[in-house]
């Protein structure tokens, strides 16, 4: 049994490592094509999608290094790990990002937002505007770690999903 936990951490960090890494490439992709400020449906998509391939081919690897056994519980902590490790890794491209590479993209994006707010909003004030942007910059830390968790638990997700359809318990 010990054995098996140390394969599911092994497979865990390495596709949560992969999956981070392609993120990441994915990000730097659309920084060269300035679209890192983009926060569409289709390229937060694409970053989901991302995240879970490496979880479904995780929990498939760890299937195969098993002998063909996997129980519900450990696709589901695949799923989670994988995920929770791509964005650990995704938040630091960000920090590196927004910190490093362009210092002043936290300016430009509430730039960027704010000129579409006062579009689709018309009524409403500067005061509000940066009362909004005041209370943003507050809760920046808790954006990240709830970044954090909605990967993670997209992993969980995943990994059950995948746990329904590929699991094989070892015979008693």
């Amino acid at each position: 049994m010990e054995e098996n936990k140390l394969k599911t951490k092994n497979l865990t960090a390495r596709f949560g490592v992969i999956a981070g890494l392609v993120g990441i490439v994915f990000g730097v992709m659309l920084y060269f094509a300035d679209l890192h400020y983009d926060r569409s449906f289709a390229i937060q998509s694409i970053q989901f999608a991302i995240l879970g391939v490496f979880v479904v081919i995780a929990a498939i690897q760890f299937k195969k290094a098993n002998n063909g056994y996997i129980k519900l519980g450990q696709a589901i902590k695949i799923g989670a790990g994988v995920g929770l490790i791509a964005a650990l890794l995704g938040t630091l491209y960000f920090l590196v990002l927004s910190n490093v590479i362009e210092p002043d993209y936290l300016e430009n994006a509430t730039e960027i937002q704010r000129i579409k707010t006062f579009e689709e909003n018309p009524g409403i004030t500067q005061e509000q505007w940066d009362q909004g942007v005041a209370f943003q910059k507050k809760l920046f830390p808790v954006f990240l770690a709830f970044g954090l968790v909605i990967s993670a638990l997209f992993g969980l997700i995943v990994g059950l999903i995948t746990g329904l359809i590929i699991k094989k318990e070892e015979p008693a």
